[in-house]
This record gives structure tokens, sequence and C-alpha cells, in this order.
């Protein structure tokens, strides 16, 4: 799976143009992901240094990503906004509807391809008939929101 994921408020707190404290297992949960074969690939609107500083900084905890603002690992850091349209599997970002899970709860969708809500509701993929009941509360909510 190719996971597209932000930098600052994602991977480490938001104090652009500095570099944040790290977000509780932000790293490390990228980093397992990384080694169970996840392209991983850094989408920032850092630039230039700011975007050398913020793949350094997880360089030296022993996080490498698949590419940098492309979906391409030869195409280098892309430093300036050329090809800026990030084809992925999966975004994690913190500007993201409903804000970020944390980490834990986002390795758990990532791994077993749940939604949010399945993720809160405690689903796991091979438990199909509950996912269908909560499927049908979910539409049955809808339904009767736009009455």
């Amino acid at each position: 799976m190719t996971i597209g994921v932000d930098f600052d408020g994602t991977i480490v707190e938001h104090k652009y143009p500095e570099i944040g404290k790290e977000i509780p297992f932000a790293i490390d949960t990228l980093k397992r992901l990384s080694a169970e074969h996840h392209k991983i690939i850094l989408w920032s609107v850092r630039e230039g240094r700011l975007l050398d500083e913020a793949v350094e900084y997880c360089r030296k905890r022993g996080l490498e990503f698949y590419a940098v603002n492309s979906n391409n690992p030869e195409n280098g850091i892309q430093r300036e906004r050329h090809q800026r349209k990030l084809i992925a599997d999966v975004y994690i970002d913190d500007r993201n509807v409903g804000g970020l899970p944390d980490w834990g709860m986002i390795y758990r969708m990532v791994t077993r391809n749940l939604t949010y809500e399945q993720a809160l509701n405690g689903l796991d993929d091979d438990d199909e008939e509950e996912r269908d009941r909560s499927r049908a509360g979910l539409f049955a909510r809808l339904r009767r929101g736009a009455r």
C-alpha cells in the first residue's frame, strides 16, 4: 500500500517553520509500516531547506521514506512545487475531517483495511456480519438526518 504522510501536525507537533516535538508513536508506527513493505511517502508543504530538515529529522530517527513530495523515488526530493499531486492509497494528515487519530488507531486502520468508524467500533476485517450491521446503522442515521 502507498501511504502519503504529512509532516507538521502529523509526525511532529505544529511549530512551522521550526520542527515541533515528535507526536508519540508517529515515527515508530511509520517505520513498522515501512518494514511491512508499505511505501511511505512524505507529503509536505515544506520546500527547500525546511523540507531537507524534515527529511533529516526522520532519517536520524531511523525513518527512510520511499519518496518525498513525489510518487517516484527516482525523482529525489522534490524541493519545489512541480509535482504536488500525490497518488496514494491512504493519506495521513492532521487536517483530515475529524482530526488525526492516534498512531495506534492509524496502524490498525492501515493494516486491517478498516474505516475510521470500523476502527472506533472495534470491528475487524473478518467480522463481516458486525460490519454489515454497523453500515446499516450508519445509513439509517444518515437517512434520519436527511429528513
